[in-house]
């Protein structure tokens, strides 16, 4: 469990980034963070990961402290962050290389079975020939996150993975996510995308550094005009199944996709 206990979070000789968060991210959990550029996203994820320190208050990864310098490095065992840019966070040209840079301290025939492991994860097993240079974006991210779950990490940030990634290599991502979830991870997913917020079981709005709203996943349908507010778009999933109650035409919101959302409808229509 992550605990996040009135942080304040500010630059040097700066205003407030983030100001009095308090937030419970519990084991298995996937919880989205969403809001508008400089609402303090990103240096919240930091934050979590230990990367940078609140100027006030604690986090708690697991009941150990992020400030206290001595748990330092069973924390960083404990969580893996992905950014959005992966050729920032990829040193090598071979996959191999790269992957077993992040397993140094292991012995060689249980790197190779984490390497085997973890591309298979992402779907990049049969890529392990090639080399890094050779892969488009996207799978260069699926590259860096399969490095980060060779490592086992129980805690997951992704700082907003797709916004350098095409349609299809979003897609793709969005299933990776999917399964780790499955498999159960704690997963923290930054983004400004809409349909990436389909991916929680809890959204954490924030606005100007402050935390505004936590909207469970059952509540989606019913907090459209709260994302509105804060100038967050809605996914069109989401807008179709608003219009469609306003037809009086009630689907509740599960994992439907838009397709069988419209089986949905035809079984109600033949009814």
């Amino acid at each position: 469990m992550i605990s996040i206990k009135e942080v304040t979070y500010r630059y040097k000789k700066g205003k407030d980034v983030l100001k009095d968060i308090n937030l419970t991210i519990q084991d298995k959990e996937t919880v989205v963070i969403m809001g508008k550029n400089g609402s303090g996203k990103s240096t919240l994820g930091k934050l979590i990961a230990g990367m940078i320190k609140p100027k006030e208050g604690n986090i708690l990864v697991d009941n150990l402290d992020l400030s206290d310098r001595k748990n330092k490095e069973e924390i960083r065992k404990k969580i893996g962050m992905i950014f959005q840019n992966p050729e920032n966070q990829i040193i090598f040209n071979n996959i191999q290389d790269e992957i077993s840079f992040a397993l140094k301290d292991l012995d060689s025939k249980e790197v190779q079975k984490r390497i085997q492991q973890c591309l298979k994860k992402v779907h990049m097993e049969e890529k392990i020939e090639e080399d890094l240079y050779q892969l488009s974006l996207g799978q260069k991210q699926r590259i860096v996150i399969s490095e980060v779950l060779a490592k086992q990490p129980q805690y997951i940030i992704l700082d907003e993975p797709t916004t350098m990634i095409d349609s299809m290599g979003k897609e793709k991502i969005y299933h990776i996510v999917e399964q780790l979830k499955k498999e159960g991870y704690t997963i923290v997913y930054i983004t400004n995308v809409a349909e990436e917020m389909l991916l929680a079981d809890r959204i954490i709005l924030l606005e100007e550094g402050k935390l505004v709203e936590e909207i469970k996943k059952e509540e989606l349908l019913d907090k459209i005009e709260t994302f509105q507010k804060y100038d967050i778009k809605v996914p069109i999933l989401l807008q179709l199944l608003q219009e469609l109650k306003k037809e009086g035409i009630e689907i509740p919101y599960t994992n439907y996709s838009i397709k069988e959302i419209a089986s949905k409808i035809k079984e109600m229509i033949k009814k």
